[in-house]
């Protein structure tokens, strides 16, 4: 039974089952920010989560490292809305149940999710996909006169400087490295201001130098933001890592330092290949 269910927030909003209406401020004063315990997922007779429990601290950086198919993915799906677990809890905080959210309630309550691959609009300026991140109304009479204040230019230029891209605010998107994408949408997810951010492969098809310098993006977030980072190379891992959590099957293998899941001797036999 999950210790935090008792003030359930469970109203319905007029749209369906779905959207529901979040009401109060995240609380995370007698436990962790993201909670998970006992979350089954089956497809088709396959169990891509078999009874996962996992426990994520306000301001935490957290990696997570398993072989392909060990439930990385689908434990994020779960966790932004996208797949509904057979069985299990998933909380956000004490008292924000996710399970009982759909996905856009659930990125507005503060939970946003990073792809692999970039998603940025490459015809806009690297400013203007800032500023089409604002969390702000987003319905069509807002949008229509929508003017920016100059505390939101002020909160533009301070996520510019976090990502490392104020000379090029004013160049098209679609001219950024790789690497510069990938950072760019780091910053389309802080404008929306996340409690929790999900970062799938940051590094994927970077340059080293990149490389560097998204783990001192990522290390500067952290306490700000609690941060899960699914990634395969080890050495970035270790570069920005206190705590690392390997899922194998479905399930949690074992949780502890780089130092501690690569001489156990059950991750070295199932994913690290000794």
């Amino acid at each position: 039974m999950n210790p935090f269910a008792e003030n359930v927030l469970d109203r319905k909003g007029k749209h369906g089952t779905g959207a529901l209406l979040v009401e109060g401020a995240l609380d995370t004063r007698h436990g962790p920010i993201l909670y998970l315990e006992d979350v089954s997922v089956s497809f088709d007779g396959f169990k891509a989560l078999d009874n996962l429990s996992l426990y994520i601290d306000e301001g935490e950086l957290r990696c997570l490292i398993g072989p392909n198919g060990a439930g990385k993915t689908t434990l994020m799906d779960v966790i932004t809305g996208k797949t509904r677990p057979d069985t299990g809890s998933v909380f956000f905080g004490q008292t924000i149940d996710l399970l009982q959210m759909d996905e856009p309630a659930i990125a507005q309550a503060g939970i946003c999710r990073k792809f692999q691959k970039p998603s940025v609009f490459d015809a806009l300026s690297v400013f203007e996909n800032l500023e089409l991140a604002l969390k702000t109304d987003k319905s069509t009479w807002k949008t229509l006169f929508f003017r920016l204040t100059a505390e939101q230019r002020d909160r533009i230029d301070d996520v510019l400087v976090t990502i490392g891209l104020t000379a090029c605010a004013r160049q098209r998107a679609g001219i950024l490295s790789h690497g510069q994408k990938q950072w760019l949408e780091i910053g389309m997810l802080l404008m929306q201001e996340p409690k929790v951010m999900l970062v799938d492969e940051p590094i994927a098809g970077m340059t080293h130098q990149e490389v560097e310098r998204t783990a001192e993006l990522l290390l500067s977030l952290q306490g700000k933001h609690s941060i899960v980072v699914v990634e395969h190379d080890m050495e970035f891992v270790r570069s920005i890592a206190r705590k690392v959590t390997v899922l194998h099957e479905g399930s949690v293998l074992t949780e502890g330092t780089m130092d501690e899941v690569q001489n156990d001797p059950r991750v070295i036999q199932v994913y690290l290949g000794g």
